[in-house]
C-alpha cells in the first residue's frame, strides 16, 4: 500500500481509538480497580477484535457481518452484561492495606472474553471499520500484503493508546494508598465500568 494511505489510516484510527469510549473505560477501571499485571489478556482481545472488523472490511464481509448480526447482538449483550458483573465485583471489594499484597486475578480466559465483547459488541468499532474505513481507502484494491500492512499498522496505533491509557491509570493507582482511597478508587471505577456497559448497551 502507499504510504500515505497507511498514514492518513493511522491519523483517522488514532483519534478514533485515543478517544474516551467504553472500550477504554473498561480498560481503565480495571487497571486502577486491579492493576495492570491481569490486564493483557483484555488488551490482546481488544486488539485481536479490531482486527476481525479490520478484516471483515478489507475482504468485503460487511455483508457477512450484517447476516450474523444477531450473533453480534449476543456477543455485545453478552459483553454488556460481564461489564455489569465486573462493575459490581469492584464496588463490593474488600479494601487490603496490606503491605505488598496483591487483588486475586481474575481468569485470562474471563477478561480475554470480556475484551472480545467489548470489542465486537461495540458498534462505534464496527461503524469506524465497515463504513468510516472504505471512505479513506479503496479496499477493492487492497491486496493480502495490503491487508497485512493495515493489520500491522492498526496494532501499533493501538498498542501506543491502549498502553499509554494502562500506564497512566496506573500511576494514578500507585497514589491510592489509603483504604480510604482504595475504597473511593473501586467505587469510581465500578461506576466507570458500569458506565462503559450501559454506553454500549444504548448504541445501536
Amino acid at each position: 500500500m502507499h504510504l500515505a494511505s497507511l498514514l492518513i489510516f493511522a491519523a483517522a484510527l488514532f483519534v478514533a481509538a485515543g478517544s474516551p469510549g467504553p472500550s477504554i473505560a473498561a480498560l481503565v477501571a480495571r487497571v486502577i480497580s486491579k492493576g495492570f499485571r491481569d490486564v493483557f489478556p483484555f488488551l490482546l482481545a481488544m486488539w485481536i477484535g479490531e482486527g476481525i472488523w479490520l478484516s471483515l472490511a478489507v475482504f468485503g464481509l460487511a455483508v457477512v457481518a450484517q447476516t450474523f448480526h444477531y450473533a453480534f447482538v449476543v456477543v455485545k449483550w453478552a459483553g454488556v452484561a460481564y461489564l455489569a458483573y465486573l462493575a459490581f465485583k469492584m464496588w463490593t471489594a474488600p479494601v487490603e492495606a496490606k503491605e505488598g499484597g496483591m487483588p486475586r486475578e481474575d481468569s485470562p480466559l474471563k477478561l480475554f472474553f470480556a475484551g472480545m465483547a467489548v470489542t465486537l459488541g461495540n458498534p462505534k468499532i464496527m461503524m469506524f471499520y465497515l463504513a468510516l474505513l472504505p471512505t479513506m481507502i479503496d479496499l477493492a484494491s487492497v491486496t493480502v500484503a495490503g491487508w497485512v500492512e493495515l493489520t500491522l499498522t492498526m496494532a501499533l496505533v493501538l498498542a501506543v493508546i491502549d498502553l499509554a491509557w494502562v500506564l497512566a491509570a496506573s500511576q494514578a493507582r500507585r497514589l491510592l494508598n489509603s483504604k480510604r482511597a482504595m475504597k473511593v478508587a473501586n467505587r469510581v471505577s465500578a461506576t466507570t465500568m458500569a458506565g462503559a456497559a450501559a454506553a454500549i448497551a444504548a448504541r445501536s
